[in-house]
């Protein structure tokens, strides 16, 4: 299985909806609606290898008949509709969440039909107008999307241009294309605008020999900044988000939620609820639910529920305590990556290190709560959902309301932030059920108590490594075991000859018994605790050998790509080499996640009195192949930085047993204006590299920057996130 395939079969398992997809998938994937919709435009015809992107991952890797499944569609125009005025309509399976797709897929679109900009619009997220996608998820839009979605622009342009010379009366080969039409070159007077090709009418056409792609060197659009398409509607309030749409007669509910994970409803006493004013009481297969024609009413007629409880059995489990329960309870194991003999390599090394590296619960926190509006009318369902994959949540539904997937319809608004935590939509089954029920369109939106209680949690996590280095600074063996978070971004990329990373177990969810609530994708998922862990570890590698840690770095590294990302992060920096601890407060940290290799710099301030960490300043080196939308990349790169201080130095999930202590802002703390450092982002050239992910890489270095830059300026060595005030202030006595 290849990156996209093993992280989305991941993604769906995390989640009970997705595996239960998994294990009942549609039969064949139906004709797109929209081709019936479309009532004029070109439409090309051709076919695409499109393994790489099927949902079911699992089968990718079996061998025998294969079953029909969910792919991109093999006809072009799902992708693209042109006009007969000549504008162009792209349409996507990904959904918009804050990461700037719906410019840079319009720049790849009209960069490809030579085609101006601004008259290219996208269409996100809608199963009855976009082709098929797994899900938004793992920096993958650009990676795995792009190919197609360009290819379909360069076909759709290589039949315009064949209709152009029918038209011209003009052989193809003395044509050329450029805003929008077709020319006759060396009389450019005589043109023909794709539009009017067009005529509104629908061309169906195959082409024997498919056409190369734009080479880089051409491009005109990709790789100009270019401002994000919804930044002033987002700014100015004006962006829709699925929690702004509104049907006449809708309803809004509460649903009964259970006091700590585990429990179990013995009874509902509604009859007060019942007799509030405009209030409908749903109770339904384990469901209970008051409705209102106001979120309030609703609110308050869910205080007026009477609930019964069987509490799970008393825990000792906490957030202290969780780390040696993973370490006992996770016994299944994945070799990951090894070479060398481990034996061999510890009877070179002058040095062991051990060192055991902890992590804890994160949650999501999105600024958008998880929401979904449904309305049945007839046999047809349509839900607008807060989610990153509609087309899962439209096979979820089918299978919920017993309707054929043809008959489902999920609209993804703008989602107000995803970060792997929108991948599990029982929101969306409610309002579905409750919908049904009521017979009216009704919307679920969850309080940020509910989101708090209900997430899938970044998993915590145990990581051991010992590891070696001999007498000339040189890293003679590496091993590495890490617990719970998963193997993404465990295999390091050093060079080491005795080497073994193992992984227990190899995703992010654990068996049965193993984790108090629901876990699940976070930014980068692993890679985070991985790459603390690890450039931790070589941080104190280096000042074991009494070397500066980006001189010991470029020792032990072969990597060329990794070799001119640090280069450059220490160019752009101006470093001076010091061992470490130098009091100047400076952390390194390399990484590589979505085919992107980064490497940081970052300077601290530690407040010895209280323990709190200032971060001053964090420049960010990045490699990811050509970039489509350089402004958009360096406002990824600056929302990774600063999400990534708030899993290194404040979020973590207060818990007992099942009972989540924080349920809000008041107790979860997550970084503040006032905490944003300067931040300077290098994006290096690297144009023969195809375009690679930008919406994860940055982030998973912030742990072990911050971590290292805290040991240089105090010498004390944090083996745990976040790095509190309190637990600094700890570990400053022991530096």
């Amino acid at each position: 299985m290849n990156d996209y395939e093993k992280l989305s079969l991941e993604i769906l398992r995390s989640t009970p909806a997705g595996a239960a997809m998994l294990a009942d998938r549609p039969a064949s994937p139906e004709r797109r609606r929209f081709l019936q919709m479309l009532s004029g435009g070109l439409l090309i015809g051709v076919t695409l290898n499109t393994s790489l992107l099927r949902a079911d991952a699992e089968e990718a890797a079996t061998v025998g008949p294969r079953r029909p499944r969910n792919e991109l569609p093999k006809d072009f125009n799902a992708f693209l509709h042109i006009a007969e005025d000549g504008k162009i309509t792209g349409y996507t399976g990904k959904i918009e969440m804050g990461q700037g797709i719906n410019t840079s897929l319009a720049q790849m679109l009209a960069e490809e039909l030579d085609a101006p900009y601004d008259t290219v619009r996208m269409v996100a997220g809608d199963t009855d107008l976009c082709p098929w996608d797994a899900g938004t998820w793992g920096s993958m839009t650009t990676r795995f999307f792009g190919p197609p979605f360009r290819a379909a622009a360069a076909e759709a342009k290589a039949v315009l241009v064949l209709l152009a010379a029918e038209a011209l009366g003009v052989p193809a080969d003395q044509l050329i294309t450029r805003d929008g039409a077709v020319l006759v070159r060396g009389d450019e007077s005589r043109r023909v605008a794709y539009g009017a090709l067009t005529k509104g009418q629908r061309i169906e056409r195959h082409l024997e020999v498919k056409p190369t792609l734009k080479d880089v060197a051409a491009f005109k659009i990709v790789g100009k900044p270019q401002l994000r398409r919804d930044a002033r509607d987002k700014v100015t309030g004006r962006a829709h988000y699925t929690g702004d749409v509104r049907l006449p007669g809708m309803l809004y509910a509460k649903v009964l939620r259970p006091p700590v994970h585990g429990a179990k409803l013995t009874s509902a006493d509604t009859t007060r609820a019942k007799a509030a004013a405009g209030v409908r009481v749903i109770e339904q297969d384990g469901l209970v639910a008051v409705l209102h024609a106001t979120p309030d009413g609703a609110e308050e007629a869910l205080a007026l529920v009477k609930a019964q409880w069987e509490l799970p059995p008393a825990s000792t489990l906490t957030e202290d305590t969780i780390h040696d329960h993973l370490d006992a309870t996770i016994k299944d194991a994945k070799v990951v990556d090894s070479g060398g003999d481990l034996a061999a390599g510890r009877a070179a090394t002058k040095r062991v290190i051990e060192t055991t590296f902890l992590d804890g619960y994160v949650a999501h926190v999105c600024m958008e709560t998880h929401a979904a509006l449904a309305q049945i009318e007839g046999d047809k369902l349509t839900v607008w959902a807060s989610t990153q994959n509609p087309f899962g949540v439209r096979d979820m539904l089918a299978r919920t309301v017993g309707f054929p997937p043809e008959k489902v319809r999920v609209i993804t608004p703008f989602v107000g932030g995803g970060f792997g935590g929108k991948t599990s939509n029982g929101q969306c089954a409610e309002a579905a059920r409750l919908a049904r029920a009521a017979g009216v369109p009704v919307q679920v939106m969850r309080s940020r108590e509910e989101e708090f209680f209900l997430d899938t949690f970044r998993p915590a996590a145990k990581i051991k490594i010992a590891s070696g280095i001999d007498d000339a600074g040189a890293m003679t063996f590496w091993d590495y075991e890490v617990i719970a978070a998963g193997e993404r971004g465990s295999a390091q990329f050093y060079s080491v000859p005795h080497h073994r990373t193992v992984a227990r177990p190899s995703g992010w969810t654990g068996p049965a018994g193993s984790h108090p609530f629901a876990t699940g994708a976070w930014r980068a998922p692993a890679n985070n605790t991985n790459t603390f862990a690890r450039e931790s570890q070589i941080d104190i590698m280096a000042a074991a050998a009494g070397m500066d840690p980006i001189e010991f770095r470029l020792k032990n590294m072969t990597d060329a790509r990794m070799l001119r990302t640090l280069r450059a992060a220490a160019d752009a920096w101006g470093w001076k080499p010091a061992p470490a601890p130098s009091r100047r407060g400076l952390g390194v940290a390399c990484g590589a996640d979505a085919g992107t290799y980064v490497a940081a710099i970052a300077e601290v301030e530690v407040d010895k009195a209280t323990g709190a960490v200032k971060v001053k300043r964090v420049l960010v080196a990045q490699d990811m192949g050509v970039v489509i939308n350089p402004q958009g990349t360096l406002i990824q790169l600056e929302g990774c930085v600063m999400m990534g201080l708030g899993y290194a130095l404040s979020e973590e999930m207060h818990f007992k047993g099942g009972e989540i202590l924080d349920t809000n802002f008041n107790r979860y703390a997550i970084p503040r204006f006032s905490q944003v450092p300067k931040i300077e982002g290098v994006l290096l050239d690297h144009n023969d590299l195809p375009p690679q992910g930008g919406g994860e890489p940055a982030i998973i270095l912030m742990g072990g920057l911050i971590a290292n830059a805290i040991h240089d300026a105090t010498g004390a060595r944090l083996l745990r996130m976040p790095m509190t005030p309190a637990r600094v202030k700890a570990a400053l006595p022991r530096a």
